[in-house]
């Protein structure tokens, strides 16, 4: 296959967070036409700050896309993620604070993203799922009620399932992203949190129609560990079972790691009643590829993020190894 056919495959991955800067991160040195379409429901940290503070767009997803796809040079992209230590601006981001200031001087939103990926040099689209100032609620089924991202992720103390989620108030979808998904050849979905990175995005007004539109193969990455709070003693099935009731349908192919997980970093999420995902996948017409997929080196969280933060991670570069193979690159 010459590079101009390598060119035309369109990839979007959809997301948000740690898990598509991994994805957009491994793919970005290949001659690729990536994009990936954000979610804009983040509240939690320093992004939840901006929003209450200042009533701006949720920054945080959308500048970890930003750096991913960067080719701006090093100091740049350290400075888009760099976290205040002290003061006033204590656990703030500077990549947030810039995004914040940006859409207060632009025109619209999508010339603050443009302004943005000038200046960071980034090889692809970065995409807002939605321009509507929202908020993620979820019902559990014991009848709470939790309003908010932030605080969905970190109610890490209940054992209830998720009945069901939406956005207050209904948020319309970017046009961006609905002619982004619908022109894709491949979609990637995750890796993320179920519900607050992933879900998420299909709750906005067309995005799901769009997905079930497109003749895009949908790429859906399982997770490496449950997440307390949204997906709690949840095997694989559970985590298909789920998205394909936002989703609408089943992914094409689903990604499943095989590789160890050392065992001091099991013992770590057990403090947090996070355990490994157990695949238990029947086959439902969608491909199970099973590879090691994980990082095994522990992530060492920022100590001015206030935020938790998983410490496992999948790998970018066996990550795109895998996806590559599936693109037939």
């Amino acid at each position: 296959m010459n590079t101009s056919d390598v060119l035309r495959k369109k990839i979007t991955v959809i997301g948000g967070g740690t898990g598509s800067f991994i994805v957009l991160s491994g793919l970005k040195k290949y001659p690729l036409d990536l994009g990936v379409v954000v979610s804009m429901a983040d509240s939690g940290g320093s992004t939840g700050k901006l929003r209450d503070q200042l009533g701006v767009l949720p920054p945080g997803d959308l500048r970890q896309c930003l750096v991913a796809l960067s080719e701006a040079p090093v100091l740049w992209r350290k400075l888009f993620l760099y976290r205040f230590a002290k003061g006033e601006l204590k656990g703030h981001n500077f990549g947030n604070l810039f995004l914040a200031a940006l859409e207060k001087v632009s025109t619209d939103y999508n010339q603050a993203i443009e302004t943005a990926s000038y200046v960071l040099k980034t090889k692809g689209e970065v995409i807002p799922v939605t321009l509507t100032k929202t908020n993620l609620v979820a019902q559990y089924e014991n009848g709470k009620i939790v309003k908010g991202e932030g605080l969905i992720d970190e109610n890490k103390a209940e054992r209830s399932k998720i009945k069901t989620i939406y956005l207050e108030p209904k948020a319309a979808a970017n046009p961006k992203a609905v002619k982004r998904i619908l022109e894709s050849d491949y979609i990637i979905i995750g890796p993320g949190d179920l519900y607050t990175s992933i879900i998420a995005v299909f709750l906005v007004d067309k995005i799901k129609e769009a997905v079930l539109k497109t003749k895009a193969k949908i790429i859906y990455f399982l997770n490496l560990m449950t997440k307390a709070g949204q997906t709690v003693s949840y095997q694989a099935n559970d985590h298909l079972k789920d998205l394909k009731k936002y989703l609408g349908r089943w992914p094409d192919y689903i990604l499943v790691n095989k590789g160890r997980l050392p065992e001091e970093i099991i013992d770590f999420y057990k403090k947090y009643n996070e355990i490994k995902v157990v695949n238990d996948l029947r086959n439902n017409g969608y491909e199970i590829v099973e590879e090691d997929l994980v990082d095994n080196k522990k992530f060492e969280k920022n100590p001015n993020d206030v935020l938790y933060r998983s410490i496992l991670r999948h790998d970018s570069r066996k990550v795109a190894k895998v996806l590559l193979k599936i693109f037939h690159v």
